[in-house]
């Protein structure tokens, strides 16, 4: 399988190289030139499979030409199995055909550890084979930074630079990345806001100079397309788990990055039924008012009780555009350069084929606080704020009934605890045990001001082969 960009002036790749690479040297991102197709009856064969055997299934054609079998087996074994749930993704029943997906089942409590904890995996791996180093530069607006680093900890070939906002994610997302102790682990605290620190690193990746080149810099979010390519996954799992594939589903994913939604729209051209995607927002709504309106048009970012959506810029909606536009790259790369500058739109018809599929609210912060206290008195159910908006953009933009709805869970309401105060409850979501002393652990991050330069600086710096 050969990997493409979603620029078209870019030499196509292989997965072990596409891994490596992350971002595109045209400033695209890489996509498969062609997806893998599974039929009904294929589908319907892997009822009953381990979380484990269907994630072989589902991802191994997209690396069969660079990791054994024997090797990618074991690479999921270990990823999945120190996940605290023998269904990696339970289903929790809300009430008739509504459902949620518990994806913060793994070591950080959030959806990211489905894909991190397997990165971190996977290049080691490769970066073992080819004896080389790599240097991992990634942004979060919260939670992917403690998945990497958990995913990434125990690598021998990388060291990893996670640059987040300066006080604008939760206390404990903080922690669970800054008290993690490694020679190869570096918190960085940018004063500015997440899309300020993926700016840093896209553009970084644009040009590696500072690092002399004795190293490359490999990609963590979800710009890497080992990232998506393990979040396909768990939309078998649930239709699998409900009926499916002989009926369909419909998702509701709290988004920000655009990167866990488009992993369930590649779902359903691979095969799966898929009736609608809800694209669930809160009040950064870039993605929301182009799916109501059409217009691409970004506003000032805002600070929310749902920090991990806290993104304007949404890398991988660049992906769905490559597709909606015929796969033209030139195309994509145009619109683009055009939405840097101001607002844009598609042509109608490209627009009114999305709509086929996707639908999108934007909730504020206090429908998201009513939403928690509400599920949590019908059902003794405690939402975390993302998941929360994901409930209510389910319910109000749901088109049949008749179809299971199913809601991405994406964070342990643990890692919010601001949200559910805020919601009138006075339950208090606990840490599972193995986190239960974070906040006695001791703390390390450096905090740096908004400027690229001195954020390349400060990794050229330290990273453990200088």
């Amino acid at each position: 399988m050969r990997y493409i960009s979603t620029r078209g002036e870019a030499p196509a790749l292989g997965f072990e190289d596409v891994l490596l690479t992350g971002l595109a040297p045209d400033g695209g991102l890489y996509v498969p030139e062609s997806l893998p197709h599974f039929s009904l009856e294929e589908i319907r064969s892997w009822r009953g499979l381990p979380y484990t055997e269907l994630a072989f299934n589902i991802m191994y054609p997209f690396v069969e030409e660079a990791i054994p079998e024997a090797d990618f087996r074991q690479m999921l074994d270990e990823t999945y199995g120190v996940f605290t749930h023998k269904a990696v993704a339970p289903l929790v029943q809300l009430d008739t055909n509504e459902w949620v997906m518990e994806l913060f089942r793994g070591p950080t409590l959030a959806f990211k550890d489905f894909a991190l904890q397997l990165l971190g995996r996977l290049l080691d791996y490769v970066l073992g084979k080819r004896k080389e180093h790599a240097v991992i530069m990634g942004a979060t607006s919260g939670d992917t930074g403690s998945a990497a680093i958990e995913g990434c900890r125990r690598c021998e070939h990388v060291d990893i630079f996670i640059l987040h906002p300066y006080e604008r994610v939760s206390e404990v997302q903080r922690r669970q990345m800054t008290t993690v102790q490694g020679d190869n682990i570096h918190n960085i605290a940018v004063r500015g806001n997440f899309d300020d620190c993926q700016r840093m690193v896209k553009e970084s990746f644009g040009d590696q100079s500072f690092l002399g080149g004795k190293a490359r810099l490999a990609a963590v979010n979800s710009i890497n397309w080992a990232r998506i390519m393990a979040q396909i996954v768990y939309y078998f799992h649930a239709s699998l788990a409900l009926g499916g594939p002989d009926r369909s589903m419909a998702f509701s994913v709290p988004t920000g990055n655009f990167g866990d939604i488009f992993a369930g729209y590649l779902a359903k051209k691979m095969g799966l039924p898929v009736s609608q995607l809800v694209i669930a927002t809160n009040r950064n709504d870039i993605l929301h008012r182009f799916m109501s309106g059409n217009k691409y048009e970004q506003h000032q970012l805002e600070h929310t009780l749902s920090p991990s959506m806290d993104i304007m810029v949404s890398s991988n909606f660049e992906r769905l555009l490559f597709d909606l536009h015929g796969r033209d790259g030139l195309a994509v790369k145009q619109l683009l350069e055009n939405a840097a500058k101001g607002p844009v739109s598609i042509e109608d018809y490209r627009w009114k084929r999305v709509r086929k599929l996707f639908d999108s609210a934007a909730v504020d912060d206090k429908t998201t606080c009513n939403t928690i206290r509400e599920v949590y008195e019908q059902n003794q159910y405690l939402l975390d704020p993302h998941t929360a908006i994901g409930v209510h953009a389910a319910r109000a933009c749901r088109r049949d009934i008749q179809v299971p709805m199913i809601t991405l869970g994406t964070a342990h309401p643990a890692k919010f605890p601001d949200a559910i105060v805020e919601s009138g409850l006075t339950v208090k979501p606990e840490l599972p045990a193995h986190m239960a002393d974070l906040f006695e652990r001791e703390e390390h991050y450096t905090v740096l001001d908004n400027d690229r330069a001195d954020v390349q600086a400060f990794i050229a710096k330290h990273w453990k082969n200088t």
